[in-house]
């Protein structure tokens, strides 16, 4: 199980501050008999349901040595995602939870 991000629990808060309902802090996807995890190396994911809507937060610090590596990674790890969730018609619409100055 990764780690939580630097900013998980920011964001967490202000899911519920909103009025969300946190159904997981550890939703996985499988997917060819791997299990992903909708967030990024030390990331936790976010599920969370608001009038009917179901979504997942991905929480990115991007607090790495590069910054376009992190670009990268998280882009990358969004469209497979993104990608399994149209596959596989799960009913959950996909967010990256970034800093304002990111």
């Amino acid at each position: 199980m990764p780690a939580k991000d630097i900013y998980h629990n920011a964001v967490r808060f202000a899911l519920v501050k909103d009025g969300w309902k946190i159904l997981t802090e550890d939703y996985t996807l499988e997917y060819g008999g791997d299990r992903l995890y909708v967030d990024i190396a030390a990331e936790k994911s976010i599920a969370a349901e608001k009038q009917g809507r179901k979504i997942l937060v991905e929480v990115k610090s991007f607090l790495g040595r590069s910054f376009v590596n992190d670009l990268e990674q998280a882009v990358g790890q969004y469209i497979v995602y993104r990608d399994i969730l149209v596959e596989k018609e799960l009913d959950f619409k996909l967010y990256l939870a970034i800093t304002k100055g990111t």
